[in-house]
């Protein structure tokens, strides 16, 4: 996540996630999952902009960078239900800070893609408002905020690779992590997160992260594409007929290693470099199984 200050307006950059690794433990009294995942932020990137107003209502206006053809763009929750609304309004019951905001919200990360994009916007909407409202909460404390409005938003206030536990909020940053670049495939559909998660069954004898972490902080390319995991994609791929066509367009490419991000419905391979990513990319986008993107795994710190 970048955050730049002017003198009217800040502008914050976050970034989309992989998910490399994503066991399904059991489900839990409060009706989430318990979960480990392994989680990469790469440079797809949402802008917000926020503008501080004296007095008034929390307001947001988006604007999309999608394919026309995508209906998901439609399903995007209008203000007040929208996660940055939400966020933004949070922090300022909470605060008792009685300012208004404005805020532009321009969408390049796919949505309902398994990408986190809504989650990574609220975490940049936390960001923007304590800092545009000057509350001086520390990290920590926009952490617990974020745990409360969703899963993945934690993670995004320090956007870099971490292994994720509980509903995803307990966060391990890895210490280091080999470069590593990828090619994602959005189709033109996407996938509801509660029915993935409804549709899946938790692992009887579950995967350990350890390994493939170890794999990705030590850059053992060909063993980390070999430990790819998520628990969620054979329910996945019942509900749309997109998860299996990707497997089988990804296994007839020389990639490292291939898997759906997230609950999906977008699809990534592992490539063995930025050269290799573009070749893989331009044969995806002769077939036209839907958006391309060319990205590597970034590791950015932000503003508390």
């Amino acid at each position: 996540m970048h955050v730049l200050a002017q003198a009217s307006c800040l502008t914050v950059t976050t970034p989309a996630k992989l998910n490399l690794f994503l066991e399904v433990l059991a489900k839990r009294n409060d009706g989430f999952h318990e979960i480990e995942t392994l989680m990469v932020p790469v440079n797809l990137y949402d802008t917000l902009y926020f503008r501080d107003e004296p007095q008034g209502p929390v307001t947001l206006q988006c604007e999309f960078s999608v394919d026309p053809a995508d209906d998901a763009a439609r399903c995007l929750p209008a203000a007040p239900e929208n996660l940055v609304v939400r966020a933004v309004e949070l922090l300022r019951q909470e605060s008792g800070c009685e300012r208004g905001a404005r805020m532009r919200l321009i969408k390049r990360i796919p949505i309902a893609a398994g990408l986190a994009g809504g989650s990574s916007d609220a975490a940049a909407a936390l960001v923007a408002a304590n800092l545009g409202w000057r509350l001086g909460y520390s990290r920590e404390q926009l952490a617990w905020f974020a745990s409360q409005l969703g899963s993945d938003i934690p993670f995004f206030l320090a956007a870099q690779p971490a292994v994720c536990r509980g509903r995803g909020e307990r966060i391990e940053p890895l210490p280091q992590l080999a470069p590593l670049h990828f090619v994602i495939v959005r189709p033109s559909a996407g996938l509801s997160t509660a029915d993935v998660y409804r549709a899946c069954r938790p692992a009887e004898h579950p995967a350990s992260v350890t390994t493939i972490q170890t794999a990705a902080e030590k850059g053992r390319l060909r063993e980390l594409g070999r430990l790819l995991h998520n628990q969620l994609q054979p329910a996945a791929r019942q509900l749309s007929p997109w998860i299996g066509r990707l497997e089988d367009e990804f296994a007839r490419l020389d990639v490292v290693g291939h898997l759906m991000s997230g609950s999906g419905t977008s699809y990534f391979g592992l490539c063995r470099g930025a050269r290799h990513a573009r070749f893989v990319a331009g044969r995806l986008r002769a077939r036209r199984v839907g958006r391309v993107f060319v990205v590597r795994a970034c590791r950015q710190e932000t503003a508390n």
